[in-house]
């Protein structure tokens, strides 16, 4: 059994996950949802809310649904971008056989 070295391994799992266009667009959706999810409860708990207690634990809630999902919107985006752009660099190019031998 041939065993790849650690760069090998990652570079593969990279462009594996570059391929996964779907799943990258959901990732992207799922962390964008909870960035604004965070975003509104930080200004509901800023302005609607009166100062005690609740209104900061409200306000923490929100901060930690903000940071979560700009995290995994920042994963789904340099997966569908950067990864992207890896993949094709990356990738060996290998010529198309058949445009050759079907000249008219």
């Amino acid at each position: 059994m041939r065993h790849r070295s650690l760069t090998q391994r990652l570079r593969l799992r990279l462009i594996r996950r570059a391929d996964n266009i779907k799943q990258n667009l959901a990732i992207l959706m799922v962390g964008l949802g909870l960035f604004m999810l965070g975003f509104i409860t930080l200004v509901l708990a800023q302005f609607l809310l009166a100062d005690s207690l609740q209104r900061d634990i409200i306000a923490l809630i929100g901060l930690i649904f903000l940071i979560g999902g700009a995290i995994i919107a920042a994963f789904g985006y340099i997966s569908l971008s950067i990864l992207r752009i890896f993949r094709f660099l990356l990738t060996d190019i290998q010529p198309n056989k058949n445009t050759d031998s079907h000249h008219d």
